[in-house]
């Protein structure tokens, strides 16, 4: 798994360390197994339509990108045992400790690029 740094379309920092997961394993295995994950740091992974929490010990926040990186759905809060759907146009899923995020911050239609 690669390390990449997430700034919003105007070079701002968005996330600063994410873990990238592309291979299927990666993917697979996504969080399962963390304690938690440290505040500026998420895990992207692409391609994912859809996630699930199960077995996870900790909620997590889901910012679902299309295929230019441009915001299709955002959910908060999800907690342990759940699973959710990015919705028409999702393409993959940048994960983030629940409540990091400041609300204004990855809206909807609003595009992101790695650096």
């Amino acid at each position: 798994m690669r390390k990449a740094r997430l700034v919003s379309e105007s070079g701002c920092p968005v996330v600063s360390e994410v873990l990238v997961a592309e291979r299927l394993a990666d993917r697979m295995a996504g969080l399962l197994g963390r304690a938690s994950l440290a505040p500026g740091s998420g895990m992207w992974i692409n391609p994912c339509a859809s996630i699930h929490t199960w077995f996870m010990r900790f909620a997590i926040d889901a910012v679902f990108l299309d295929s230019e990186l441009r915001v299709v759905r955002r959910v908060n809060r999800i907690g342990p045992f759940r699973t959710v759907c990015g919705g028409h146009g999702a393409r993959s899923v940048l994960e983030v400790a629940s409540g990091w995020l400041p609300p204004d911050t990855l809206k909807e239609g609003d595009r992101v690029k790695w650096e």
